[in-house]
């Protein structure tokens, strides 16, 4: 009877090879290891994207159901707005002021700069890094797909470059997502549904800004959420892998990305221990 196979073993010089490289990953100093994995995690966002892949995918290839519910959907809501023109004007307001990129970006770079004080060094790059990666990816994958804009009949807007992903859903999502994971811990815990909805309203609410004024079809505001968010979730599990690496828990979504942040005993988040109050002396 013949014995039954067993694995091979790694050879031995592959072995050592692969302690070896691991000893030097561990000798690093763990901010250096952070930039690593912060860097890798932006190239692995691609994986993460992938629901925003196969939309990408369906609109290059000019799916007609999808392309008929952009068409029904910018038709009906821009008719609607053509009837009503205090309507209109709320929602250029809401959409070149309020909900715009720029502001944003402007709360985005409060809040690092608040960080910044604060001495929560990692914490202000991660914020600071998926900001600018989200700009600076949305504007590729614009440049790449090179989407028409809508053309419709009695224009009440317009808006210059290409269509898909619509920047201001793309910069909306992760912006949110960067402030919430950011300012959960130094919230008190009745504020913290206020801020989930009004993340959620602002999200929602450029979305139907956009396709109501006629400048992006339905599919180019899913695109930007789905972007954003996933973005926003490789960059936060980089920032998860720096925590384990130093001994730190990882917090549910609830808590933020750095519980320690709402701490009152004055130390930095780097060198506070594990969120909660100090032990008794």
């Amino acid at each position: 009877m013949t014995p039954p196979s067993r694995a091979p073993r790694p050879a031995p010089a592959r072995l050592a090879r692969t302690r070896s490289a691991a000893a030097r990953w561990r000798s690093w100093p763990a901010d250096r290891r952070f930039g690593v994995r912060l860097a890798a995690s932006v190239l692995a966002f691609t994986v993460a994207a992938v629901p925003a892949g196969v939309l990408l995918a369906l609109v290059e290839a000019h799916w007609e159901p999808l392309g008929d519910l952009d068409r029904r959907t910018a038709l009906q809501l821009h008719t609607a707005v053509l009837g009503h023109p205090a309507l209109l004007r709320l929602l250029r307001v809401l959409s070149d002021l309020v909900w715009d990129p720029w502001t944003m970006r402007l709360l985005v770079a409060a809040t690092v700069g608040w960080l910044l004080v604060r001495r929560a060094w990692r914490l202000a790059v991660w914020a600071a890094a998926t900001a600018v990666a989200a700009g600076v990816i949305g504007l590729l994958v614009k440049v790449a797909v090179a989407r028409v804009r809508p053309n419709l009949p009695e224009p009440v807007a317009h808006a210059a470059g290409y269509s898909f992903p619509s920047g201001h859903a793309m910069t909306a999502a992760s912006s949110c997502a960067i402030l919430l994971l950011v300012l959960l811990p130094v919230m008190p815990r009745v504020v913290k549904p206020l801020a989930w909805a009004v993340a959620a309203v602002s999200v929602a609410g450029v979305g139907f800004t956009r396709v109501a004024l006629g400048v992006h079809w339905v599919s180019d505001v899913l695109g930007g959420w789905l972007l954003g968010l996933a973005l926003v979730a490789a960059t936060a599990w980089a920032f998860e892998a720096w925590r384990l690496d130093t001994g730190r828990r990882v917090p549910p979504v609830g808590e933020g990305l750095e519980p320690e942040l709402g701490r009152t005993d004055g130390l930095p988040p780097e060198e506070a221990g594990p969120a909660g109050p100090p032990p008794a002396a």
